[in-house]
């Protein structure tokens, strides 16, 4: 029985928002941190919906986890505001705001039993001892502990501790539940399927997540949307299939998932196509950018799993609308991953492509060994063009 099988439609109605909000449930505004000489969070503003899982993307330092201390109350805006539900949280102390934040190491009390500590927040909150049972038994079911809850956290697995952790964080029924790393500990089976059950538990109850994370593929399964910061600042906010097909810039198109970049000029040009001339790769026939380029200068990306290969290329360019790219190689390298197989090509020219091709069949075999020569070819509605 999964977790969202376990949650009544009584208990999911007590613990979804009370109020439906039509626009935006948090509203961060020109939002600054700095320490010392250091800004961790520049002039930062977001707008996240309400009943919107969100993940907040980028590399160590970018100050993702420092913007999620600042809507917590843990720490305080230099400039800017935090708005939640129209209300300004600057006045507002930590414990008062209709937030709670699920920690990254889950800081449960190695002293109390589970029970203990999914109902610590409801004690300092002063509900009666009838009304933190209920509320326990109900996180308890919701987050599939029954039979544990005498059990102190070193009597836990880390799955377990996880769950601990999220069922102490809801049990206030707070408005926006913020995530920072949460599943960072877990092994990577127990976190593909923890994954599932975050996902499931929000939609059933329509609180707002906000999930910090440098795990691209952990945003990308969970996040309706996803926010990716560089040097405290937004680089990009999408879904994320607009991030990963549409990147912003070449900075995101390198960040989020692997890709192929060439760079080179715009040599031609009409209303649909450009053609980019590169050094290591040749002319690359793409779609017209869709912003505008300062220049002359581009940069071409390519994911590898749009890229085909064929020991002569397309039998034909017949049935296709534009004609193909087509990138002659040599086989250099291959990493197998089970589902997919990686190619590197050394091309003529000297750059090196890589293709990601499916393994549909069981063989001991790759379809292309190392050191035959090869056809990459793709469309140019397969390219994104950049400013380099």
């Amino acid at each position: 029985m999964t977790s969202t099988e376990l949650i009544s439609d009584d208990i999911a109605a007590t613990l979804a928002p009370a109020i439906a909000f039509p626009t935006p449930l948090l509203r961060i505004d020109a939002v600054t941190k700095t320490f010392g000489g250091f800004t961790a969070v520049d002039g930062l503003s977001l707008d996240i919906k309400a009943g919107e899982f969100f993940a907040l993307l980028g590399p160590s330092g970018c100050g993702k986890t420092t913007l999620l201390r600042m809507l917590a109350g843990f720490e305080t805006p230099d400039a800017g505001s935090i708005l939640l539900d129209g209300a300004d949280m600057a006045p507002v102390l930590p414990h008062q705001r209709p937030v709670n934040m699920m920690f990254q190491n889950y800081a449960l009390f190695p002293h109390l039993n589970v029970r203990d500590n999914i109902g610590f927040g409801l004690k300092r909150a002063g509900l009666s001892r009838a009304e933190i049972d209920v509320r326990v038994a109900e996180m308890v079911a919701l987050v599939e502990l029954g039979g544990l809850e005498k059990r102190k956290p070193d009597q836990l697995s880390g799955g377990q501790k996880q769950r601990v952790a999220l069922a102490r964080a809801l049990a206030r029924r707070p408005q926006l539940l913020l995530l920072d790393e949460p599943l960072a500990a877990l092994d990577k089976k127990l976190r593909e399927s923890t994954q599932r059950q975050l996902m499931a538990l929000q939609r059933r109850l329509g609180t707002t997540f906000v999930i910090v994370t440098h795990d691209q593929e952990e945003a990308m399964t969970m996040a309706d949307r996803i926010g990716v910061m560089k040097n405290g600042r937004l680089e990009q906010v999408a879904t994320p299939r607009q991030l990963y097909e549409a990147p912003a810039s070449r900075w995101v198109a390198g960040f989020v998932g692997d890709i192929n970049l060439f760079e080179g000029e715009v040599t031609w040009h009409d209303e649909h196509r450009v053609t980019v001339t590169t050094p290591d790769a040749g002319g690359i026939s793409a779609a017209e950018p869709r912003q505008p380029l300062a220049g002359k200068a581009a940069c071409v990306a390519i994911r590898p799993e749009k890229i085909r290969l064929s020991r002569r290329g397309p039998a034909s360019d017949a049935g296709h609308s534009v004609a193909m790219n087509r990138l002659d190689g040599v086989v250099s390298d291959i990493s197998y991953l089970g589902g997919v197989s990686v190619y590197q090509i050394k091309l003529d020219r000297g750059a090196t492509l890589r293709a990601a091709l499916a393994n549909t069949t069981r063989l001991d075999v790759d379809a292309y060994p190392v050191g035959e020569r090869v056809v990459a070819w793709f469309t140019p509605d397969d390219c994104v063009v950049l400013e380099p």
